[in-house]
C-alpha cells in the first residue's frame, strides 16, 4: 500500500487484533526494503580554530566502530515503549567516513553515502535522530532518501543545516524533521511529541550557568554586560532593560557570573576572546567567519591607539589639510619600521595584522576611495548633497515634513523649560524663493530633520565629556525641481542656569562667500554630526539589530522549524544574535568603538534607551512611518494606501515597491496555511510566541496599546512583513551606505571638539584666515577618523556568503508546492524592482536619484539575480537578515 496523505491515515482507526502473531509469523508479514541516501557534512577547519588530534581521534573511533548512527522514525507505527512517539527504524551509518573527510583549511561539504533497512508498513519517515559518537562535531547540511516508496516517486528532504556535537553532550539525540510544514494542530499524532520536546530542549529552562558552545539554549537577559564596572566607576554602565528609567529590548543569554563590583552586571569576556556563546547554530558560517576576521582586528586597533599616536608623522591627532585626509585613500600614513611593526605583530596573530597593514607592512590603513568623493572632491559641500543625503543617504528615515511654524519641542516644559524653535520668518524667506512662509506650509514645501528633542536632555553630560556639540534643527524649501534646499540650522544648548532654563538657540541661514560661508559649512557639519549619531545608534543599531533579537529569540523558543510561520522568518534571523553578540563586546561596550568614535560617548546606550520609549512596532511598516513622518499622505487607490509629498524620494520609492513586494508573498504565504482567523486564533505556538515576544522579549513595553492582539490573519501577515522589511530592506537601507558616504568622514563627521567660533576669538580668526583648518579642527580628529573608518568598511562590506532578498540557502526548505510558486512570484517582483531602479537611476529628470556626488541610489537594489558570492563594497544589495 502507497500512503500518500499521512494526516489522512492517521485519522483511521485501526483495526481490532482478532489474534497475536507469533514472532515468525510476523518476520514473514514485514517487508523489509532498502533506503539509499545522502547525507551532506562539513567538518570543522583552521577558522573554526581545529583541532587536528579531535580529527584523528574521529578516524579512530571509526575504525573501532563509534560511528555517526541515524535512525528513521515512523510516521505511522508507535514506537512499543511509547506510543505517543513513532517507531525508530534500524540504525545506518555514514559510509566511507574515513576516506572521505579531509583535513582542510577550507569549509569543505562531503556528502556520504547512506543505506537504511526500512520495514515498508513503517510508512515514509516524518522525521530521523543522529548521533555522533566521535571526539569531535561537525556541521550536518541536509539528508535526502531518494525514491521512498510511498513518497510519490520522488526524495524526502530533511534540511538540517545544524552542527552536531557528541553525543554525550546532549541528553538525547539529535531529531530533525522532513521539510513538510505542519500547524501544531495539524502534525501527525506520532510527531507531536518529539516537536514538543525539541521546544522545550532550546527553551532550556533547567540550565543554569554560563552556557557553553554545544548548549543550543535560546533565553532572554538584559543588556547588563555593556560595562565594566570592576575596572573602576568610568566603566561602569547601567543596566538597560527591565527598569522604567532605561528600558530596552533583551539580548541573548549567556550566563556569564556577575561582576564582584555590581551583582546585576554580568562580566566581560577578554577582549581579543570573540567566544561569546550565542547558540552555535546561530554563529557564522565558515565563510562569513573568514570574511569578518578583518572586523575583529580592526575593532582590537583600539588597544592600539597609543602605538598609532607615536607613529603619526605630523600634528599629533590632527589632519594639517584636507590633502591629509584624501592621503587615507591615495597616500595613507607611514609606519615606522622595525620594533614597531614587531610589536604590533606579537599583540595579534599575522592572518589578521595583514589585514590592517598593507603594501607589504610599510604603510598602515589605506582605504579604498569612498563613493562620495569619487567623481569630485567638493561636491559633497554643496547645500543640494547635503539636503539630498536625507532623501537618499544612509539615514533617509529621520525628515519629517514641517506642520506648524516655528517648530515645537514635545519635551517637558515642567522639567526643561521652553524648548520651542527660535527661527522665525524673517531667517528664512529670503531664501524661500519668493513664497512666505505660510504658503510653504499649506503647499507641504517645508520640511525638518529635527534632533532637537533627542538629543537635549542628555546634551549637559555630552558636553562634560571632549565632545562640544549643539541640538540641531535644519529647515528645508521643496523646490519645483524636486530638491530639497536648506534654508536655516538651528544650533540649541541647555541654558548656563540648568537645564530647567530652557535652551539658548542660534539659527544659521545659507551663505556662499567669506566667513558667512565658513560658518554655514560648519553649522551644517554640527547638523551632520547629530544626524551621525542618531544614526549608528537609534536608525542602525535600536531599530534594526537590536529590536529583532527578541523576535529571534521567541522564535526558536516557541515555534516549532516545522511551523510555517517559522519556515517564513527562519531566513531573516541568520547571523543577527552573532552579530550583536560581537557588537556588544566590542563596539557598543563601554569605551568601546562607538563611544570612542560617535559624539555620546559614554551617555550613547543610554541616549537609545530614552529613544526606545518612544518606539512602536506597528509604525515599523514603511507605510505608517511615511504617514507619520508626513512624507506621505492617505491615498486609497495607490498599492500602498499612501503617495509620496516628494516624489523624488529615492529611500521612499524604492522602499515602497519592496515592501509591496514582501506583503503580497507574505500574504500568499499566510493564506496558504491560514484559511481564516480562526486558523490564527487557535494556533497554540503563534499565540504563545506571540505573548513571550511582548511580555518577554520587549517586556519593557508590553502594554502598550498599539501591539496587534494576533487574532486575525491580517494582523499575523502585517506582523510577518514588517518583520521581514526590519531585517531585510530597513538594515540595507541604513548599513550599506555607511562607507559610500561616511568612508569620507568629512561628510559625515561623528564628533565635534568645539563649538561654532564666536567673533572677536582666535578661533574665529582662524576660521576667516584657513576655513579648512578649523573645520578639521572642529570635526572627528585623526585617530578617532581611523578607528571609524575602519570600522564602517568592514560593516559596509557584503559577505561572499550573503544570501539576499528572494533567494533561499536551499532550495528544498519546504515539501509544499504552493508557497515554492509564491516564492518564486516574489523572486520575479523584486527583479522587477530591480529593472525600475536601474531606470529611476538614468532618469536624468530625479535629480535626487545620483545629485551632484554621482552616486546612483542602489541601497535598495534587492540584488535578487545575483548568485555570484563576490561580496564587497557594491553599495547595492539586500540581504534576507540583519547579518552584519
Amino acid at each position: 500500500m502507497i500512503h500518500t496523505d499521512i494526516a489522512e491515515i492517521l485519522c483511521v482507526k485501526p483495526k481490532t487484533k482478532k489474534k497475536t502473531k507469533t514472532m515468525e509469523e510476523d518476520v514473514k508479514t514485514k517487508k523489509t526494503i532498502k533506503i539509499e541516501g545522502e547525507v551532506v557534512v562539513m567538518k570543522k577547519n583552521l577558522l573554526d580554530f581545529k583541532d587536528t588530534m579531535a580529527s584523528l581521534l574521529d578516524r579512530i573511533h571509526e575504525l573501532l566502530g563509534r560511528r555517526v548512527s541515524l535512525h528513521l522514525i515512523s510516521s505511522l507505527q508507535p514506537d512499543p515503549a511509547n506510543e505517543k512517539r513513532g517507531r525508530l527504524g534500524k540504525a545506518a551509518h555514514l559510509e566511507k567516513w574515513v576516506t572521505k573527510i579531509k583535513t582542510s583549511v577550507t569549509a569543505e561539504e562531503t556528502a556520504f553515502g547512506v543505506t537504511f533497512d526500512w520495514d515498508e508498513s513503517m510508512g515514509p519517515p516524518a522525521a530521523f535522530v543522529i548521533k555522533n559518537h566521535h571526539r569531535s562535531q561537525f556541521y550536518l547540511k541536509s539528508l535526502t532518501l531518494r525514491n521512498f516508496p510511498g513518497g510519490e516517486g520522488g526524495p524526502i528532504h530533511f534540511v538540517c543545516n545544524s552542527w552536531i556535537y557528541p553525543s554525550h553532550r546532549y541528553r538525547s539525540g539529535r531529531v530533525f524533521f522532513s521539510n513538510k510544514a505542519y500547524l501544531p494542530s495539524e502534525t501527525p499524532e506520532l510527531v507531536k511529541e518529539l516537536r514538543e520536546e525539541e521546544l522545550k530542549n532550546l527553551r532550556g529552562n533547567e540550565k543554569g550557568g554560563e552556557l557553553k558552545e554545544w548548549d543550543r539554549v535560546y533565553d532572554y537577559a538584559y543588556y547588563n554586560d555593556l560595562g565594566a564596572p570592576d575596572k573602576g566607576p568610568d566603566s561602569a554602565r547601567p543596566v538597560l532593560g527591565g527598569s522604567p528609567e532605561f528600558p530596552y529590548p533583551r539580548r541573548g543569554k549567556t550566563g556569564r557570573k556577575p561582576t564582584k563590583t555590581d551583582p546585576k552586571s554580568e562580566s566581560r569576556l577578554a577582549l581579543l576572546n570573540l567566544n561569546i556563546y550565542v547558540p552555535r547554530d546561530e554563529r557564522f558560517s565558515h565563510v562569513k567567519f573568514s570574511d569578518f576576521l578583518a572586523y575583529a582586528l580592526k575593532s582590537v586597533t583600539q588597544v592600539l591607539v597609543p602605538e598609532i599616536a607615536s607613529l603619526c608623522d605630523k600634528t599629533i591627532n590632527e589632519f594639517d589639510s584636507f590633502e591629509d585626509v584624501f592621503h587615507l585613500y591615495d597616500g595613507s600614513i607611514k609606519l615606522a619600521n622595525g620594533h614597531t611593526i614587531s610589536k604590533l605583530r606579537d599583540v595579534i596573530p599575522w592572518e589578521m595584522f595583514r589585514e590592517l597593514v598593507r603594501n607589504d607592512g610599510e604603510r598602515f590603513l589605506k582605504f579604498p576611495l569612498p563613493d562620495v568623493i569619487k567623481q569630485s572632491r567638493s561636491a559633497w559641500r554643496t547645500d543640494e548633497e547635503f539636503a539630498r543625503e536625507m532623501l537618499a543617504g544612509l539615514n533617509p528615515v529621520v525628515i519629517s515634513r514641517l506642520k506648524e511654524f516655528p517648530p515645537k519641542s514635545n519635551l517637558d516644559s515642567a522639567k526643561y523649560g521652553h524648548q520651542h524653535s527660535s527661527i522665525r520668518e524673517e531667517h528664512i524667506e529670503p531664501h524661500m524663493n519668493g513664497i512666505n512662509v505660510q504658503e510653504a506650509l499649506e503647499q507641504n514645501k517645508l520640511y525638518i530633520l529635527d534632533h532637537h528633542d533627542a538629543l537635549m536632555p542628555y546634551l549637559t553630560r555630552i558636553n562634560s565629556t571632549n565632545t562640544k556639540t549643539y541640538a540641531t534643527r535644519t529647515l528645508l524649501l521643496l523646490q519645483e525641481d524636486g530638491t530639497l534646499k536648506p534654508v536655516a540650522i538651528e544650533l540649541s544648548l541647555p541654558h548656563a542656569q540648568g537645564e530647567s532654563h530652557g535652551s539658548v538657540s542660534k539659527v544659521f541661514t545659507p551663505s556662499e562667500k567669506g566667513v558667512e560661508g565658513s560658518v554655514w559649512q560648519l553649522a551644517k557639519a554640527y547638523a551632520a554630526v547629530n544626524d551621525s549619531g542618531y544614526h549608528q545608534l537609534i536608525s542602525h543599531w535600536l531599530q534594526t539589530h537590536a529590536v529583532i533579537e527578541p523576535f529571534i529569540i521567541a522564535s526558536n523558543r516557541q515555534l516549532s522549524v516545522v511551523h510555517p510561520i517559522y519556515k517564513l522568518l527562519h531566513p531573516h534571523f541568520r547571523d543577527t544574535m552573532n552579530i550583536n553578540a560581537l557588537a556588544r563586546h566590542v563596539l557598543i561596550n563601554s569605551d568601546g568603538v562607538l563611544e570612542r568614535t560617535v559624539f555620546p560617548s559614554r551617555y550613547a546606550m543610554e541616549m537609545s534607551s530614552s529613544i526606545y520609549k518612544s518606539w512602536v512596532f506597528t509604525d515599523q511598516a514603511l507605510p505608517k512611518d511615511l504617514l507619520k513622518r508626513g512624507v506621505a499622505v492617505g491615498d486609497p487607490s495607490s498599492d500602498n494606501g499612501v503617495k509620496l509629498l516628494i516624489e523624488d524620494y529615492p529611500f521612499a520609492v524604492d522602499g515602497l515597491e519592496i515592501w509591496s513586494a514582501i506583503k503580497t508573498w507574505v500574504t500568499d504565504y499566510c493564506s496558504f496555511y491560514y484559511k481564516n482567523d480562526r486558523t490564527v486564533q487557535t494556533d497554540t505556538e503563534i499565540q504563545s510566541w506571540w505573548t513571550e515576544l511582548r511580555t518577554e522579549g520587549h517586556g519593557d513595553i508590553q502594554h502598550e496599546s498599539w501591539w496587534p492582539s494576533m487574532q486575525t490573519r491580517e494582523e499575523l501577515i502585517e506582523t510577518c512583513t514588517i518583520i521581514i522589511w526590519i531585517a531585510s530592506a530597513l538594515h540595507a537601507a541604513v548599513n550599506f551606505g555607511q562607507y559610500p558616504y561616511a568612508g569620507f568622514l568629512p561628510n559625515r563627521p561623528t564628533v565635534s571638539r568645539r563649538f561654532m567660533p564666536e567673533p572677536g576669538t582666535k578661533e574665529y580668526t582662524e576660521l576667516e584666515e584657513n576655513e579648512d583648518v578649523a573645520f578639521l579642527k572642529t570635526i572627528t580628529p585623526q585617530l578617532q577618523t581611523l578607528l571609524g573608518i575602519s570600522i564602517i568598511e568592514i560593516l559596509s562590506m557584503h559577505s561572499t556568503d550573503e544570501i539576499y532578498l528572494g533567494q533561499r540557502d536551499s532550495p528544498n526548505w519546504t515539501a509544499d508546492d504552493e508557497p515554492l510558486e509564491a516564492f518564486k512570484r516574489f523572486g520575479k517582483s523584486l527583479e522587477l524592482i530591480e529593472n525600475n531602479i536601474i531606470r529611476r537611476n538614468n532618469d536624468k529628470r530625479l535629480k535626487n536619484r545620483t545629485g551632484p556626488v554621482n552616486i546612483p541610489y542602489t541601497l535598495l537594489y534587492p540584488n535578487t539575480t545575483d548568485y555570484t558570492r563576490e561580496g564587497g563594497l557594491t553599495g547595492k544589495g539586500i540581504p534576507n537578515s540583519v547579518s552584519i
